[in-house]
């Protein structure tokens, strides 16, 4: 693994209620991704390390709001470290908490009481086997998010 280029994908999600939630993505590799290793789940950073060359987002801070591994395993805030952890879970992030049964040739979810799954989740640090990282808005910046990723919201309507 000496020749793999180590990157994140990062998901930003827009905050502001003008834009409907929209979201934006963004890879981040170079001096910007070893600024990001280390950092847990709610930590604040710079719109300064997100993106390359020009398209960076000078004047913006984000929140970290969670993150996948190379095998899209989730992180969870409640596990430090970040290593592998398998714990016990109800109906929550990661788990559904429902059984799928097939009757009469249609399918039926059922969510029985108390029901409860041993599930593999990576902790709340950010480590080098973190490969997709997601971002909320905390502060806007001077330009929009649109005009910085270029999207094309610009067409005409009549």
């Amino acid at each position: 693994m000496a020749g793999e280029k180590s990157s994140f994908i990062t998901t930003i999600n827009d905050t502001d209620p003008s834009n409907n939630g929209k979201s934006y993505k963004c890879t981040i590799s170079g001096t910007n991704y070893n600024q990001l290793l280390g950092k847990t789940i709610g930590d604040s950073i710079d719109g300064i390390f997100i993106g390359e060359g020009e398209v960076t987002l000078a004047g913006y801070t984000l929140e970290i709001s969670g993150g996948s591994d190379k095998t899209g395993t989730p992180m969870r805030n409640e596990l430090l470290g970040g290593a592998l952890k398998e714990i016990l879970v109800t109906a929550s992030q990661g788990y559904k908490g429902h059984k799928i049964v097939n009757k009469k040739s249609k399918r039926y979810r059922y969510k029985p009481d108390g029901l409860r799954k041993r599930r593999t989740f990576r902790g709340a640090t950010i480590t080098q086997d973190t490969r997709q990282i997601n971002l909320k808005v905390v502060k806007h910046g001077n330009k929009s998010l649109a005009e910085i990723f270029n999207t094309g919201d610009s067409a005409s309507e009549d």
